[in-house]
């Protein structure tokens, strides 16, 4: 491999890993803060559930290894997403006119994706449709998934 793509490799690494980080960490901050509180149940709960989408019911009777799993499962999502933006992003030129109008419609379509596609596909135990509940996650994904992750590729991509 020449020098010229691995120059280019390293020059968009460190600003994918740092809108993964925030994001990930934003979003799992608030999911960690806000569940348990609302819903009076134990953190490790929210970690298990995650894992539940590859490993069903089960995840819920394998303590502590399975939350970590989870946890490991929240951030390898939450770097697909950043990929997909940083894909994006200078493939679609509207991104690059407003990050918070950009930030704001893919935090909404990181929820209908993973609302209406990926949760249904996996083994996470299914619920009715809350309207309250939706629009709390949809503002989650808007301000700790979309909103980071625009900034951080805005600020990327202006500077190239």
């Amino acid at each position: 491999m020449s020098k010229g793509p691995m120059k280019a490799l390293g020059k968009i690494a460190r600003p994918v890993v740092r809108a993964w980080l925030i994001a990930g960490t934003l979003d799992i901050t608030a999911a960690s803060v806000y569940y348990p509180l609302v819903y009076k149940f134990k953190l490790i709960l929210l970690y298990q559930n995650i894992a539940s989408g590859v490993f069903g019911d089960s995840a819920f009777r394998s303590g502590i290894p399975m939350a970590a799993l989870g946890l490991l499962f929240h951030y390898l999502i939450a770097l697909s997403w950043t990929f997909i933006f940083f894909f994006l992003y200078p493939r679609i030129k509207m991104m690059s006119k407003n990050k918070f109008a950009t930030g704001t419609t893919y935090g909404i379509f990181v929820w209908a994706v993973m609302n209406l596609v990926v949760l249904p596909l996996s083994n996470v135990e299914h619920s009715s449709f809350n309207i309250g509940r939706a629009l709390v996650a949809a503002l989650f994904l808007v301000f700790c998934i979309g909103l980071p992750i625009s900034i951080v590729a805005t600020k990327f991509y202006s500077e190239i």
